[in-house]
Parts: C-alpha cells; sequence; structure tokens
C-alpha cells in the first residue's frame, strides 16, 4: 500500500493551516498528453482559511486568485522535491493555474526504486502521477475531492474515487474525459494513465447501491480481465461480511508498466508482468482489495506506527495458508520469523517506528511481526473475542484515523481483558524474546520444566507440548520471568518436551537451527561476492546480479579468503562445481540437480565462518536473467530457473529439537 503522507517539513508548516475545520475541498481540472508528457492543472481549493499550500517544485504557477481577485504567492523553501507557497492574504477559495513537463517513465526501475519516493511520470505506455510526489496542491490537511481528467484518443486513466462521468473518444482529434469523486477525506491522489482496455461489471448489492467493477488492462492481458473481476467480486463480499459492508461504489484493478503492489481507495494498481502469474488473484489480490478496509477505510495515525500492513497480512495472505492447511500457515510463521532472524545485528525496529516499508527489513517488522502479534492476541483472547475486535474497530473508526492504542481499546471492549501488557512489550520493543528449555525432569506423576528468555523478560504464554509415552501432551504456560521452573501435571510418560513447536510465539529462532535464506545476503551490511567463472560477460552479468540483490554495497572476493560476511559464490556449472570442491564445501544439493539454467541455494554449514550462498548459471545470459526475479526470493533457502521463471523452490528444515526429560 502506498503512503502518501507530505513531505515532513510540509506537514509540520502546514498542521495549523486547516485545524478546527472541516476537511477543505480539491477540484481539478488536469489535461495529461502522455506523449509529450505535458500536464496542465486548473485547482480551486476551498476551506474554512487557506493560507498556503505545498506542490511540487517544478511544476510552475502561471495563475493564482483568491476569493476572486488576484492574490500574490510567496515561494518558500524546497524540500523533498516539494515547495511551500504562502498566500499574501488569508483565503476561503483559491484558483490556481499550473503546468510543467513531467520525468520520462523510469522503464528500469525495479521494485526497490519504486517503493521509494517517485516523481510523477509519463509515456504513452503508462504514467503514474504518485499522490507522495505533491503533483496536487496540498492544504496542510485531508481533503475531499473531485477530479475531472482529459487524456488524448487511445488513453484511458483514473484517480481513486467514484467514477461520475465519462466520455470516449471515437477519433485521433477527440479526447478522452473522466470524472471522479472522493467524498471521504483524503492526504493525496494518486493518477494513473495508459493505453488501457476497459472491462466492466455492475454488481447489485443489499445495501449501499450497485458496486462497479473495472479492469483497466493492456491489451496483452486482456483476455484475463473476467477472472479479476471474478476474484475482486469475491474478496469484496469476502471482507464485507467478515467486517462491515464495503465503502466505497467502485474497484477497480489497473495495470502498471512498473514493478508496483498498491492497494489505494477503490483500486490496486499491480505490475503486469506479475498479473500475469496466477498466485497474485489467489493472494496479492485479496491483500489489496482489503486495503479499501485496513489504511484507506480506517485510515492510520502513522505518527503512532503503521499498524494496516500488519492486520492485512493476518487477514489476506496468512488467512488463505491457514484455509489450505495447518502445514502451510506453519510454513508462513516461519518465514516470518526466519526473516527476522535475517535481520543485520541492531536492524530491528520497534513496531511503533514502522511507517511504510521501503527495504527488506522494514517487511520483516511492519509486516511479519505485526502479522505474528494478530496471531498471538487471536491465540490469547479467543476467535470470536478478536472477530467482535475487529468488526468494533470497522464500525467505530470507519473513514477516521486510528492508532495502535485504538487497536488495544477495541480488542480490550470485545475481550473484556486488560492487553495494555501484551500491546505495550509488542509494540515498543525491537526485536524479540530468547527462549530456551533449559532442563525438564521428571518428579513423580508429573514434569518439572525450566525455561529461560533472555532480558529484560517478556510476559508470554508459551506452548509446551511433551511427546514420548502415550499420548503427546500441550500446554501453554504463563512465563514471566528471565528463569522459571514450571510443573506439567500428569505427564511423567513424555519422554521429551518441545518448546513452541508450531511456532505461534514471536521469538528469535536458535540460529544453529535456521535454515538459511536468501535475505541474509539480501540484507547483509557488507556482502561479498565470489565469481569463479572467468571471462568477461559471465564477470560483468554477476556484477550486475550483485548490484540487483544486495541492498547495501557488495564487494568483490575469493571464495577462500572470506570472512565472516555473508558471501555469494557465482559462475557456471562446471565452475562452479570446481570450486565447490577444492574449498571443501558440499556439492550442488539434489533438490536442484534437475533441468533449468540457473540454480541457486545456500549451505547449511560451512567449513569456516562465512554464510554461503551459490548461483550456478548455464551461460551469462542465464545469469542476467536472475537480475530481476531473484531479489522477490529471499525467503527461498533454493530455487531452480528456466530463464526469468522459477521452476522449483523451497526452504531447508528448521533443525530444533526436543529436549529430553530426565529421569
Amino acid at each position: 500500500m502506498t503512503l502518501r503522507r507530505p513531505a515532513g517539513f510540509a506537514a509540520a508548516l502546514f498542521a495549523a493551516c486547516c485545524a478546527h475545520a472541516a476537511a477543505p475541498r480539491l477540484e481539478l481540472d488536469v489535461r495529461l498528453d502522455p506523449q509529450t508528457r505535458a500536464l496542465h492543472v486548473e485547482a480551486t481549493l476551498r476551506a474554512d482559511r487557506l493560507t498556503g499550500f505545498a506542490l511540487r517544485d517544478g511544476l510552475n504557477i502561471s495563475q493564482a486568485v483568491a476569493d476572486g481577485k488576484p492574490v500574490e504567492l510567496h515561494a518558500g523553501p524546497v524540500a523533498h522535491g516539494v515547495r511551500e507557497w504562502r498566500l499574501a492574504r488569508s483565503a476561503q477559495a483559491l484558483r490556481i493555474a499550473y503546468q510543467g513537463t513531467l520525468a520520462p517513465l523510469e522503464r528500469g526501475a525495479d521494485h526497490r526504486r519504486v517503493l521509494r519516493a517517485l516523481p510523477p511520470m509519463a509515456s504513452p505506455e503508462g504514467s503514474f502521477l504518485p499522490a507522495g510526489s505533491l503533483w496536487v496542491p496540498w492544504p496542510g490537511a485531508m481533503f475531499t475531492y473531485r477530479l475531472h481528467l482529459s487524456l488524448p484518443a487511445g488513453q484511458r486513466g483514473l484517480v481513486p474515487g467514484d467514477l461520475r462521468e465519462e466520455t470516449i473518444a471515437t477519433s485521433p482529434a477527440a479526447r478522452t474525459v473522466a470524472t471522479f469523486e472522493m467524498r471521504m477525506p483524503s492526504d493525496g491522489i494518486d493518477l494513473m494513465a495508459g493505453p488501457y482496455v476497459v472491462d466492466e461489471r455492475i454488481v447489485e448489492r443489499p445495501s449501499g447501491g450497485p458496486l462497479r467493477l473495472r479492469t483497466y488492462f493492456t491489451e496483452a492481458i486482456q483476455t484475463l480481465a473476467k477472472d479479476y473481476l471474478d476474484d475482486s467480486q469475491r474478496y469484496l463480499e469476502r471482507y464485507s461480511k467478515e467486517i462491515g459492508a464495503y465503502p466505497f461504489a467502485s474497484f477497480s484493478v489497473v495495470a502498471s508498466p512498473l514493478p508496483t503492489g498498491f492497494g489505494m481507495p477503490t483500486l490496486t494498481y499491480i505490475g503486469e508482468a506479475v498479473l500475469r502469474l496466477p498466485f497474485i488473484r489467489a493472494s496479492s489480490l485479496g491483500h489489496e482489495v482489503l486495503h479499501n478496509w485496513w489504511g484507506n477505510g480506517v485510515l492510520v495515525d502513522y505518527a503512532a506506527g503503521n499498524w494496516s500492513e500488519g492486520l492485512t497480512t493476518f487477514m489476506a495472505d496468512y488467512a488463505y495458508k491457514e484455509e489450505v492447511s495447518a502445514d502451510a500457515a506453519r510454513e508462513m510463521r516461519l518465514g516470518w520469523l526466519r526473516d527476522f532472524a535475517a535481520l543485520p545485528q541492531g536492524a530491528a525496529k520497534p513496531l511503533t517506528e514502522f511507517r511504510s516499508r521501503a527495504h527488506g527489513a522494514d517487511a520483516a517488522t511492519g509486516y511479519g511481526k505485526a502479522a505474528m502479534l494478530f496471531v498471538m492476541l487471536r491465540d490469547l483472547i479467543g476467535r470470536a473475542a478478536f472477530e467482535q475486535g475487529v468488526r468494533g474497530l470497522w464500525s467505530h473508526y470507519r473513514f477516521r484515523e486510528a492508532s495502535w492504542n485504538d487497536l488495544r481499546k477495541a480488542f480490550e471492549a470485545a475481550s473484556g481483558r486488560d492487553l495494555s501488557v501484551f500491546f505495550k512489550q509488542w509494540l515498543e520493543r525491537a526485536g524479540a524474546p530468547v527462549l530456551r528449555v533449559a532442563s525438564a525432569r521428571a518428579r513423580g506423576s508429573d514434569v518439572e520444566v525450566t525455561l529461560e528468555q533472555s532480558a529484560p523478560p517478556y510476559l508470554l504464554h508459551v506452548p509446551l507440548e511433551l511427546v514420548g509415552g502415550a499420548q503427546t501432551l500441550t500446554r501453554d504456560v504463563a512465563f514471566s520471568r528471565a528463569r522459571e521452573t514450571l510443573r506439567i501435571e500428569g505427564a511423567a510418560s513424555a519422554s521429551a518436551v518441545r518448546l513452541d513447536p508450531d511456532l505461534r510465539l514471536w521469538r528469535r529462532l536458535d540460529p544453529q537451527a535456521l535454515p538459511p535464506i536468501l535475505r541474509e545476503w539480501i540484507l547483509a551490511r557488507a556482502p561479498q561476492y565470489a565469481v569463479v567463472t572467468p571471462s568477461d560477460d559471465v564477470r560483468a552479468a554477476a556484477e550486475r546480479l550483485a548490484q540487483r540483490l544486495f541492498e547495501s554495497p557488495a564487494r568483490p572476493a575469493e571464495p577462500a579468503d572470506g570472512d565472516k560476511a555473508p558471501l555469494l559464490i557465482v559462475g557456471l556449472y562446471a565452475d562452479v562445481d570446481t570450486a565447490l570442491a577444492r574449498l571443501g564445501l558440499p556439492p550442488r544439493p539434489a533438490q536442484v540437480a534437475r533441468s533449468g539454467s540457473a540454480r541457486v541455494w545456500t549451505i547449511p554449514r560451512a567449513p569456516y565462518n562465512t554464510p554461503i550462498a551459490v548461483v550456478s548459471a548455464r551461460d551469462a545470459e542465464a545469469l542476467a536473467a536472475l537480475e530481476r526475479p531473484l531479489p522477490h526470493y529471499g525467503a527461498q533457502s533454493w530455487l531452480v530457473f528456466d530463464g526469468r521463471r522459477a521452476l522449483a523452490r523451497g526452504v531447508w528444515p528448521l533443525q530444533e529439537k526436543p529436549t529430553p526429560i530426565a529421569r
């Protein structure tokens, strides 16, 4: 989901602009010509008292009229590409005309670039004007709007909001025009346009009027439109039942020429390349639909941290895994814990500091840890109370800002429990507790289990599984000290005890038991790579791959000279096999010893203290094909590729061992 907050300086300067007043209203006439990248806007801003606004630097204001009279504007400082403008006198209605030439579409932008601040961009193959770029005048407060969009023939476009009018160009000289309205307060406007073919379905709802579903796809993927309309309708109906009625009158799936995956009010903007993949409809689409409730329906009080990604991940991605099987859900929980364990020392932040995802470290906290918080919360208060809390959150904060503290209150009201300690420890503390079974001893018909956790201790409800003997017993025990001995009654026949075998606690797993995954290399602070094939084309392809894969600058190294920093060994099949044998490392595992143009794997144990991953390819072209897809597979231990397509993938098993019960 996009984080459409103005630059920090603008928020500070204009915070008082419209305080204690109704939401400002913005009316816009927007003319965009993707071929020339020319943007012309006439904007009228209405509020009880206007003293200024912020607008992207480089957009030239040609006219300014306040309350029907020309007004002088004073240019202020520029920060983050945005300029402050002050009115010579306050007004209730300000009309400005401005224009500019937008940046060309960054066709080569990868997903990391897209997650960071993008300028407004235009091209015949696709235009994207992000809300965060402040291409519309921002008054310092959330606003409602009505936007009239004019595009040349052959282009279709939209912004978040409900479609009010639309006229399609019928000749090359004509223009396509559409009017959109957003009656709910918003903090910005995203505009998308392209050579779209639009498919539409009108769904009658029991209440709330008809629902307009649309796809804005290029001809290349238009055959997918029906499936996306079907699944959009299914997700909207699902979450309307679980949470409350869908709060808008439309929903659209829009293809992006960039590798985006954004959820905005009334729409989702997803990269065309991934829209072709079946799993997008099975998971990512539902995630973005759900953001119309969490993030765009109940708004996020970002000052206190972004809770919406965690709740959306829990109720979408994780819920779908639960419906597949208990094993699939456990695998996702393991993935969250494994991603967290891959963070470099000191990189973990409290959830109260998470705002949006700019890189993998953010995702491990804002998505994984936050989603696990909701797993633990539901385990603690029960499913019925949890579901009641979700519905209460929606009914009370619909189109209002909510903080983590507001969520706590909603779940306390539903459960009748004081959850202050639970939320405080998981929100305000970075990292996770380290837990272990220090000892287990039979005492008559019972078993005494001594648990230890890192200091300062958390208040935990720890699942313990006693295995062996006549039956397997599972007990949840309260544990709040650094070391505590607990008595498990009637378990003397058990032979061993497992701590949290189902991985339902946010905790730091034993490093020796962890399956190594590629995220360790992606997030490493000082990664290194060794090219074991001497040819220039392979070396060049390996260097480009390293630049794409690692989030920090990587340095070349020799395989035998590796220090403790994660090392990536890269080369062609035969050269890699030779290098592994020379270094005394295990040969390629059976899982990747199959057809394909490239094979990638991590080595669980090395003879020296260097984490090692391997990329073995058929030729330089096969290495080059990994540049875009491989950074997306950080949660995997091994993969087999055919060009850009992953044929197979997996994670090495967790090696946690039970603690024997002494007698």
